[in-house]
């Protein structure tokens, strides 16, 4: 036998056990196989077909991408290269090489891949059109996952606000119903997206015990249905819940890292400034590089801007440089990223620096100046310059006239004890609104009113009249207004208030008879504890009546035939003797009360040892007491509901003690 023919025949062998090897799915024997073949013959398409496959079953997209670039194999290997790149988190090269390939119409592989392909690119557009195409045209057992792909499009289109008309899709699978709640959360519909969410989760329960799932595996699968409905939730100002869902997510510990950094960045979201240790422990797992190639280029934003404020509350060191790389990734947060490092500064004292870096912005980006001036300003305040916030807010053109900035600029006026540019600039903008009511807009009753009674209070009463004026034409009804106006010009022209008062309504239709009895019975003049003893306790009681009133002499006649009762007496009680007038005093202060002697001590001291008998009387308190009762400086039989008297020392003993030394 020649050696071709034992070539031959050692391919075929080879064939069948590579044929064998992956029905069996034994990749690695199958791989082996298909070098072998490739060893002996590299024209051998069949082999390095099934190599690219047992690599690409293996995940080693790098090694199939490096054979491909080494051996440029002669049949057409876009799918494989794409898929690969595709596989290793490169959409944008994928995408490039289907592009460049030249193949046209894609045939239903590639279709398939572009697909994804533009899903990750979030050319949700593109991508939708590209499923109804496929859906259209194509009909086998995956008609199921392509509808499933093309209503999470859908959902991710409402979440970008597009105006593309979308068709609705069935929901008769938990998958389907999810995308048809996220849709719902997109268009910012949260209670129609919960009631969703919580069917999707029961169809999802019910299919996988149906299947014979552990519960592990359904936990698993729940999982981002329940931190989607933590979303929804937290949206409509139900964090305890949502917190808790969240928590119960992460303690699962799932697999899906794109789940995982969404929970806990808004668990952090969540915390807000409190409980910081656990939310730098939550935004590491956030910022995880895991997580970074599965989650859209929305979420990235989002949770870089979170840590950037983060770093701000916990005054991180790195909060300057993570604000700049926030900036300049994602330019439509560029003034978010300057305002966190200028709060920053701002915490740190260096006011200075903070200003220069935003009138440094303002420069570059004349239409924010406003923004930017309201930021200098707050600056300002916060270093307690007044005076430089007052000259900004002076230097806002027509945007001075604004009723927030003027409200701002009065107070900050008053708060510099110069009432007159207070007065003047509510003045200027009464002004100004009479000559541009056009341009103004909104609802501006409420400042009119303020500078009315401002100027009243004041004593500005024709500037307070041009306002109430103002007030009276946009709401001629208003009587409080027409009186407040009459008021007014009460005080400098009596003839307009003479006028004005005339439109005012009579007494009788402003106030019924009922409520003129109402504030007869009320005695708001009198202290609160009167009130209330005339005042009925409950709602069936018996009020006063006014002496007009019919029945009120019945009531009257009533009341004089009521008996008083009598006080209660003692038995023993006599009335011709006269009171005790030491009754009031306390037992211990009065005349007759002698202290109790302990019976263990059989003598008592009448004086330290040694004392003479003559001497002793002085040091008996007992007489001493007696000698203080009897004498005019104790009024105790005066007062007898008195507090009780307190016993003045002697001066005689102070004289004596004087007199020896």
């Amino acid at each position: 036998m020649s050696k071709n023919e034992n070539r031959e025949a050692t391919i075929r062998q080879l064939y069948t056990e590579l044929n064998k090897q992956g029905s069996n799915g034994e990749y690695e024997k199958a791989l082996k196989s298909a070098n072998k073949i490739l060893a002996l013959d590299q024209n051998e398409t069949k082999a390095l077909q099934c190599k690219l496959v047992c690599l690409i079953q293996l995940s080693k997209f790098e090694e199939v991408l490096k054979f491909l670039d080494r051996t440029q194999p002669a049949y057409d290997c876009t799918f494989e290269r794409a898929y690969c790149q595709y596989r290793l988190n490169q959409p944008e090269a994928a995408y490039k090489t289907i592009q460049e390939s030249g193949v046209k119409p894609l045939p239903p592989n590639l279709k398939e891949l572009m697909a994804q392909i533009l899903y990750r690119l979030e050319k949700f557009e593109e991508c939708f059109d590209l499923y109804r195409d496929i859906i259209k045209n194509t009909h086998d057992d995956y008609d199921d996952e392509r509808t499933t792909n093309m209503s999470a499009v859908a959902a991710n289109l409402c979440v970008e606000g597009s105006k593309k008309e979308l068709p609705k899709l069935r929901e008769d699978t938990y998958e389907l119903t999810y995308n048809a709640a996220c849709a719902l959360a997109g268009k910012q519909q949260f209670p129609e997206a919960e009631k969703k969410l919580r069917t999707s989760e029961k169809l999802c329960r019910e299919f996988l015990e149906e299947d014979g799932a552990t519960e592990e595996d359904i936990m698993d699968e729940v999982a981002i249905i329940k931190v989607q409905l933590a979303y929804c939730l937290q949206m409509q100002g139900k964090s305890k819940e949502a917190s808790a869902i969240y928590t119960d997510a992460l303690k699962h510990k799932t697999n899906d890292q794109a789940l995982t950094a969404v929970a806990s960045n808004n668990l952090v979201v969540i915390n807000k400034d409190q409980n910081m240790f656990d939310s730098k422990k939550k935004m590491k797992q956030a910022t995880s590089e895991q997580a970074e190639h599965k989650l859209t280029s929305k979420q990235k934003k989002l949770i870089a801007f979170n840590n950037c404020l983060l770093a701000l509350f916990t005054n991180q060191a790195d909060c300057q440089l993570l604000a700049s790389r926030l900036g300049n990734s994602y330019q439509d947060l560029e003034f978010q990223s300057l305002l966190i490092r200028v709060s920053q500064m701002a915490k740190d004292k260096k006011f200075k620096d903070a200003v220069e870096l935003l009138q440094n912005y303002c420069k570059k980006q004349p239409k924010q100046e406003l923004e930017v001036k309201f930021a200098i300003i707050q600056l300002q305040l916060i270093a307690g310059n007044r005076k430089a916030a007052v000259e900004i807010l002076e230097s806002l053109g027509e945007a001075k006239y604004r009723p927030g900035v003027v409200s701002a600029l009065v107070t900050l006026y008053l708060g510099l004890d110069n009432k007159n540019a207070a007065s003047n600039i509510l003045k200027t903008a009464v002004e100004w609104y009479k000559k541009n009511k056009a341009t103004a807009g909104g609802d501006l009753t409420d400042m009119w009113r303020q500078a009315a009674s401002f100027h009243l209070r004041g004593g500005e009463a024709e500037t307070a009249a041009k306002s109430l004026e103002e007030l009276l034409r946009s709401n001629p009804t208003d009587m409080k207004i027409l009186a407040q106006l009459v008021i007014a010009y009460a005080q400098f022209n009596p003839k307009k208030a003479q006028e004005a008062s005339k439109k005012l309504p009579a007494l009788e239709t402003l106030a019924t008879s009922a409520e003129i009895d109402a504030l007869e019975a009320t005695n708001w003049m009198m202290i609160a504890k009167a009130v209330k003893k005339k005042m009925p306790s409950s709602a069936g009681g018996k009020t006063d009546q006014s002496p007009g009133t019919p029945g009120s002499e019945m009531t009257k006649q009533k009341k004089k035939t009521v008996r008083k009762r009598k006080g209660k007496l003692p038995k023993n009680y006599d009335a011709s003797a006269v009171p005790d007038p030491e009754r009031w005093l306390p037992r211990y202060e009065r005349t007759g009360y002698r202290k109790k002697r302990d019976r263990r001590v059989k003598e008592v001291m009448k004086g330290s040892q040694g004392v003479s008998s003559g001497q002793a009387d002085q040091y008996d308190m007992s007489k001493s007491y007696n000698q203080t009762k009897e004498s005019p400086a104790t009024p105790a039989a005066n007062l007898p509901t008195g507090p009780a008297p307190r016993q003045l020392p002697r001066k005689s003993q102070h004289k004596k003690k004087k007199g020896k030394h």
